[in-house]
């Protein structure tokens, strides 16, 4: 049942087969949720977000006309959910995109910090956080999670020439302060791992019947 493509599973779900979304829920669990936590910095609020995303996907599944691939729809509804959320906070400053270069962040600062770089995966989840707002999305979208650049600006609502310049300098102010530490390790950072995933699965479930 898991190899079903996305637009089939879709139309099953939309024709009465409910139980069938788990499967998109689990196949996509970790995506959105790595998006929703590179704009919200915090674990909780992007579970939450991933929960929402859901339902609201849910709600409109007979929306998705397939332009778009399934998980990049589903992409957009959890980046747009997240970003409202900060922005409701007035934490969410825009990126400007006047400025030359991102400046590298000290690796040195309170005990905590250096704690962490003595743990790879922690050290990688603070060293993104840092990035700026507008920035940090991008990295994690594409180079995390592996989305095109078009498919990034697509979830993104902006340009691909705007996803190009900010990964450029996204890469620029990590590579200075992290080339040594990271390795090929960046694709564990903000993992969804499975009691999490279960929650919210179970969660969205009950919700949607």
């Amino acid at each position: 049942m898991n190899v079903l493509p996305d637009e089939e599973v879709v139309s099953r779900v939309v024709g009465g087969e409910t139980e069938l979304f788990e499967i998109l829920m689990r196949r996509h669990n970790e995506r959105i949720y790595r998006g929703a936590r590179a704009i919200t910095r915090d674990a909780d609020e992007a579970e939450d977000v991933v929960q929402h995303t859901h339902v609201k996907a849910f709600t409109h599944l007979r929306q998705f006309t397939g332009r778009a691939q399934f998980a990049t729809w589903l992409t957009t509804i959890a980046v747009h959910e997240a970003i409202a959320r900060v922005r409701r906070r007035g934490k969410y400053e825009p990126f400007d995109d006047e400025v030359p270069v991102v400046e590298p962040f000290p690796l040195q600062g309170d005990p905590e910090r250096q704690t962490a770089t003595g743990e790879l995966h922690a050290l990688l989840e603070w060293a993104i956080d840092q990035l700026p707002d507008g920035a940090r999305e991008i990295f994690v979208l594409r180079e995390v999670e592996g989305l095109s650049t078009t498919e990034a600006a697509e979830c993104l609502g902006v340009s691909t020439d705007v996803v190009k310049a900010r990964l450029s300098r996204a890469r620029a102010a990590l590579r200075r302060a992290l080339t040594e530490r990271t390795g090929a390790a960046a694709r564990d950072v903000f993992r969804f791992y499975r009691p999490r995933c279960d929650r919210v699965v179970a969660f969205v479930m009950s919700a949607v019947r």
